[in-house]
């Protein structure tokens, strides 16, 4: 199969990163301070994955994600991800972005490095996050502030576009519904 994986890149340029991945607790992604965090420690908790990024429209959606993060405690696991990939709304680096998220948003739920979450570099994680089926929509991230949220046997259970905040009452009852 790798072979065969190999091949279609070689070909296509279409890569087959989320090989392997049946779930997201099979993902270990680094984290902002350079840390490896093991998605499969969360197994039996919801987790909400966004697409983060510090010049955006949506910025201020990380008052509302820390906000769910003080609300829901360690129930529900929170993860930014910053991403440069829409109009260089994320320029700064690992240690900028995590000072500029603590000092501006008082941030204490886990941030991973930053990642891309499109084309040709398109991180694992979110490779598999588009194409995996949900009652919502699939493909591609349009924005940042995209929103996922596994379940706790770590399949996308819901996935929500930037314009929706995080305090919306929808995303909470999704959030409930998997607690």
């Amino acid at each position: 199969m790798k072979i065969v994986a190999l091949v279609i890149t070689l070909l296509f340029g279409i890569s087959m990163k989320h090989e392997g991945h049946k779930t997201a607790h099979d993902f270990t992604v680094e984290k902002i301070d350079g840390s490896k965090l093991d998605l499969s420690t969360f197994k039996g908790k919801p987790i909400l994955i966004v697409n983060t990024a510090s010049k955006c429209g949506y910025t201020k959606q990380y008052k509302s994600l820390q906000s769910l993060h003080e609300a829901y405690g360690d129930k529900l696991i929170i993860i930014g991800f910053p991403a440069n990939n829409y109009m260089g709304q994320e320029p700064g680096n690992n240690k900028e972005i995590a000072e500029f998220c603590s000092a501006n948003y008082g941030v204490t739920f886990e941030m991973a490095a930053k990642v891309s979450v499109k084309g040709k570099d398109q991180h694992a994680l979110f490779s598999w996050l588009c194409g995996e089926h949900n009652p919502d929509f699939e493909g591609d991230i349009k924005w940042n502030f995209e929103k996922f949220l596994i379940g706790k046997d770590g399949h996308l259970k819901r996935r929500w576009r930037s314009d929706v905040d995080p305090e919306d009452a929808k995303i909470k009852e999704a959030i409930d519904k998997e607690l």
